[in-house]
């Protein structure tokens, strides 16, 4: 009798506890991509579960408060607490954060095939959207700008001291979205304010000459903007920012009375509808700007559509299109240094208003895995406007297509080969109406040799006709190794030739900006360069820990590089001199240095714990073969050492980070800014400005995060949280201490 009462009495107390359970139930997702996550580990206590192919999970806790635990390979580790009641079902959506880079994710940029990162022969950056996220990035120059071993300076991008400034003509780094080049046609930049980066699933940045590949302005580098796959799950993501600037370190400088504001809202929504995938994006953003008549409008929008054919396995064709309008005064030239730093010259105030509309059709058809082939083309019209000076207007229109052929010979030989045509019409008042053709051929191969080692070498020949005249057929190469020196070692060598035939602006821009005066050079040739690096890439793991180490060495040389120089140069017109800059060819220069990054991941209990190091140093000079005794010198708008350091520590729900930013003083600058003869009158006060604060500098930024409920997250940053007084080029003050708040919020 006593033992039967023992067992009613233990069956009598499970069941109660069974029937006291609660479910929490939900769906976890990628933080960037939006994909449901299957494979994830959820534990409570001493029981667990894993989420399903779809994402789903369900779990049983006992009534009360809680605490779940999320971990997965590959993502930031996390846990919530939660309070249930007896009975009740909870439901609870997540998200999970992408961990460090690893050897094993799969770039396409560096080959336009995919592969992982552990194969590539060249030194790559990949970033992703939870960068852009945490740092209450709006716009994709700040980002890239604060990329180890990039600068931006004044809107141009610079990989390890390949560029230097030349007055927002000509980047020698090619800006592609989801591979198809994206510079403006007449002046050959970048737009920054066109890229849909609410829209991007990575951002892929190879460093070093990758015309093989890409062609002409891919001399220094590729900034690839990839964006989300339109066959993502139904997903939409909301975000507004609204932030304040602080006074400048010097109040003399503070010009304005009201708050300075920056806002921004952007919009992303994807979902399937039978085997048609759609993806919208859109943002709209005001910046009232530190700096008096320097303000910025910007509205965006974009579109993915893309169809899996039902009829042909393997066939897919879409289409995408990406529209941009921007109303903004530029900053040129200070006031003065005394009070006007601040304050644009009166002299170079101009307002702008630009268009762009770009529409990219594409087709692909994989057979087995081995072989595809893909078509990719985009039509891009740019319409450039300027109120209070009509003579500067400009309309370019350009019309690219690309055919590239990919197939898997057999198991250790890939063969990639294409072709691309660009067509392209310039109607301007500034430049003069102009068209232009260009046309190439390219192809790679890519071989292992071992288990171990495998390479790539590869072969492009191009060729542009501007008004008729054709520039001479232009052949380049490139030849790379990867050697796996252990399970998670990778050796690698590579060498790339490169070149960039120079924009319109630079043949035949003609015009004067206040003090400054601009003279075109219809001689000026085509730079010819080319890049070589030997480096180091290892994964670390051992137990909980988990990074990246990364180091590299490499040396470029460049030939006929375009710089503006300042001088006496006879009018296009008149024939008479006059003073002002004129873009010449530099004889040749080279660029050497190093470059490493190491990032490491700890969590430990519910704390997730991220460091991450980053250094660049580079040797710039100008080789001048007419001084026999080899003299060279700096090459200008170039900083010998920078580096960064940042932590992240993620609790629970809660997340905070600090990042440190050290840059060295700029080693050379045009003479005009500091000859006695010239200096004030284009920047009064900024020669004792510069022998003064040409020191180097050190930033900070802060951010802190909670995700609540719902897929809803608060944010509050802090950038340049030293509130450092450091400029880019000459003039060009950079933001003071900035405030500002982020909401996003994720619908499923």
């Amino acid at each position: 009798m006593p033992r039967l009462l023992l067992c009613f009495i233990l069956l009598f107390g499970l069941f109660s506890a069974l029937n006291s359970q609660t479910t929490i139930k939900g769906i976890i997702i990628d933080n960037n991509s939006g994909k449901k996550l299957p494979g994830v580990h959820i534990l409570y206590k001493n029981s667990g579960t894993l989420s399903n192919p779809d994402g789903s999970y369900s779990i049983e806790v006992e009534p009360g408060s809680a605490t779940i635990s999320f971990s997965c390979m590959g993502y930031e580790a996390t846990s919530r607490q939660v309070s249930v009641q007896e009975g009740a079902e909870l439901h609870l959506d997540l998200s999970l954060m992408p961990a460090i880079t690893s050897i094993n994710e799969i770039v396409v940029t560096a080959g336009k095939n995919r592969q992982k990162m552990s194969d590539i022969t060249v030194s790559m950056a990949v970033i992703k959207p939870f960068d852009l996220s945490k740092n209450h990035i709006i716009n994709a120059e700040e980002l890239i700008d604060k990329t180890p071993g990039i600068e931006i300076t004044d809107g141009q991008a610079s990989v390890r001291g390949g560029s230097g400034y030349s007055y927002g003509a000509g980047s020698r780094v090619l800006t592609l979205i989801d591979g198809l080049p994206a510079l403006s046609t007449d002046a050959g930049n970048i737009k920054w304010s066109t890229l849909p980066i609410e829209n991007v699933s990575r951002i892929e940045i190879m460093k070093g000459a990758s015309s093989v590949l890409y062609g002409s302005s891919a001399i220094n580098g590729v900034i690839n903007f990839i964006t989300r796959d339109a066959r993502t799950e139904a997903l939409t993501r909301l975000s507004l920012v609204t932030g304040i600037y602080d006074s400048p370190a010097r109040k003399e400088w503070k010009w304005w009375t009201g708050p300075r504001m920056l806002q921004n809202i952007s919009f992303s929504h994807s979902l399937v509808r039978g085997n048609t995938g759609i993806g919208v994006g859109a943002r709209l953003m005001n910046d009232d700007g530190y700096r008096k008549f320097n303000d910025e409008q910007n509205a965006r929008i974009n579109v993915n559509l893309k169809k899996e054919s039902q009829k042909r396995k393997g066939l897919s064709y879409g289409l995408a299109i990406n529209t941009s309008y921007t109303a903004k005064n530029d900053f040129l030239l200070w006031e003065n240094a005394d009070e006007g730093a601040l304050i644009q010259s009166e002299s170079t105030e101009m307002e702008y208003r630009g268009l762009s509309l770009a529409l990219d059709p594409f087709l692909n058809f994989e057979r087995d895995s081995t072989v595809s082939h893909r078509i990719s083309s985009r039509l891009l019209s740019n319409f450039n406007r300027l109120p209070g000076n009509s003579n500067n207007n400009s309309d370019s229109y350009s019309a690219y297509l690309e055919y590239h052929y990919s197939n898997r010979i057999n198991s250790k030989l890939r063969l990639s080969a294409g072709s691309s045509q660009q067509y392209s019409s310039i109607i301007s008042n500034f430049y003069g109406n102009h068209r232009g053709f260009n046309i190439s051929a390219f192809s790679q191969i890519d071989y292992t040799f071992s288990k171990r080692l495998s390479g790539i070498s590869g072969l492009r020949i191009e060729q542009y006709l501007l008004d008729g005249v054709f520039d001479r057929p232009v052949p380049i190469a490139r030849a790379g190794i990867n050697y796996k020196a252990g399970s998670r070692t990778f050796l690698r060598a590579s060498f790339g030739q490169g070149y960039r035939y120079p924009s319109i602006a630079e043949k035949h821009a003609y015009t004067t900006v206040g003090a400054i005066r601009i003279f075109p050079n219809t001689e000026i040739r085509a730079e010819k360069g080319w890049s070589s690096e030997a480096g180091l890439r290892h994964d670390i793991s051992a137990g909980l820990v988990s990074g990246i180490f990364d180091i590299s060495l490499f040396y470029s040389r460049y030939r006929d590089m375009i710089e503006y120089v300042f001088g006496s140069y006879p009018d296009p017109l008149t024939d008479i001199p006059g003073l002002g800059f004129k873009p010449v060819n530099i004889e040749n220069s080279v660029v050497y240095g190093l470059e490493l990054d190491l990032s490491f991941n700890r969590p430990i209990g519910h704390f997730n714990n991220t460091l991450r190091g980053a250094y660049t140093l580079i040797f710039p000079y100008e080789v001048r073969r007419t001084v026999s005794s080899g003299e060279s010198k700096f090459l200008k708008y170039r900083r010998k050492h920078s580096a960064l350091i940042s932590y992240d520590l993620g609790y629970k729900a809660f997340s905070s980070g600090i990042t440190l930013y050290a840059k060295s003083k700029l080693m050379a600058i045009d003479d005009v800014f500091v000859n006695e003869l010239s200096r004030e009158t284009i920047l009064p006060g900024f020669y004792d400005y510069w022998l003064e604060n040409n020191t180097g500098f050190l930033s900070a930024d802060f951010t802190i995060s909670y995700r609540f409920k719902g897929m809803l997250t608060g944010s509050f940053n802090i950038k340049n949280l030293t509130n450092t007084e450091y400029m880019g080029r000459p003039g060009d003050i950079q933001p003071p201490r900035f405030f500002s708040v982020q909401v996003t919020k994720i619908f499923m």
